[in-house]
């Protein structure tokens, strides 16, 4: 299971983020795909794994300042089994890279999908094929891109929060339920004689869920990535970001899967627009690392990789 949010400073630059919640890690790594990499139009840095010299990207951004995040759908994705006419077509584990190497903003990514079919094809024997839907993000706004047994459907995200199944009209209704949920404290009031006052703040968020089930971390992250003030530094944003995310952080032991093994975050990935810089931490050190784009040459014809396990 994974969650991801969006939201923009005051300057209006985005930061981007996802939790990959999992049983285990993939020996995933920093990678770095230059541009005319590929025929790619722009640099990209993002979390992810190489296969057949292939950028499987988690999630990623680009030097443009657009970033996308792929999250599990399983039961509801369902992707083209051949090729469709007229279209461009596109295997699954390609999306993320083909959108984050094509496109600037998220205005030319929602004119493109029309032209675009997602296929039923994995890069080889070793990695089957992921169920998945994708957050796309901006400046400005994001969407949800879902191709399931109706075809592609694409959500504008009002929210900026993504999680997992149902879908993401599901969700959105679902905050309906959570309509009385404030940060205010309430005043005292009376009942008969008795003058009551709360405990403390926060007695007007009781409702908000807390256990891990998908459409509660959606209602979650949604209240708090709303309610969380605007902020103006790159500190304070990327502070904004990790808290965020770790309110729905899974713990090793709290939530199993029907085999038995424990999900849990394997790491917390983040994306500055404002400085192309990319940022993660993981279940083993919540301490947050960074690197930026800049700090490689995005105009050679090979990928870099940063190993994760480098940084101090």
């Amino acid at each position: 299971m994974c969650t991801s949010v969006r939201f923009s400073d005051k300057k209006g630059n985005m930061f981007f983020g996802r939790n990959l919640d999992w049983i285990t890690g993939f020996n995933e790594d920093i990678i770095i795909t230059p541009r005319g990499y590929k025929d790619t139009k722009y640099a990209v840095i993002g979390m992810g794994i190489v296969e057949e010299n292939t950028p499987l990207y988690f999630d990623c951004g680009n030097e443009a300042g657009l970033a996308i995040a792929g999250l599990n759908f399983p039961n509801y994705a369902k992707y083209e089994d051949t090729e469709v006419n007229d279209k461009t077509n596109i295997p699954a584990y390609a999306f993320p890279l083909y959108i984050a190497s094509h496109f600037a903003t998220v205005d030319e990514v929602e004119q493109a999908l029309p032209s675009i079919a997602i296929l039923n094809k994995a890069i080889n024997d070793k990695y089957p094929v992921s169920m998945l839907h994708w957050m796309i993000g901006d400046g400005k706004r994001s969407i949800v891109v879902e191709y399931t047994q109706n075809g592609m459907e694409v959500f504008k995200n009002s929210v900026d929060v993504l999680t997992n199944q149902p879908g993401y009209n599901w969700h959105k209704e679902n905050l309906r339920n959570y309509m009385n949920i404030f940060g205010a404290e309430v005043e005292k009031i009376k009942w008969g004689k008795a003058e009551l006052t709360p405990f403390g703040t926060g007695s007007l968020m009781r409702g908000i869920p807390g256990d891990y089930y998908s459409p509660s971390r959606f209602v979650r992250v949604a209240y708090l990535n709303t309610h969380y003030p605007t902020k103006e530094t790159e500190e304070e944003n990327i502070s904004r970001l990790f808290h965020t995310l770790s309110s729905v952080a899974m713990i090793d032991g709290a939530a199993a899967m029907a085999d038995g093994k424990f999900e849990k975050t394997i790491y917390t990935g983040g994306f500055s627009a404002a400085s192309k810089t990319y940022y993660w931490n993981t279940y083993e050190d919540l301490s947050i690392k960074s690197v930026r784009l800049s700090d490689f040459d995005i105009n050679p014809s090979e990928l870099a990789e940063f190993k994760i396990g480098n940084v101090i």
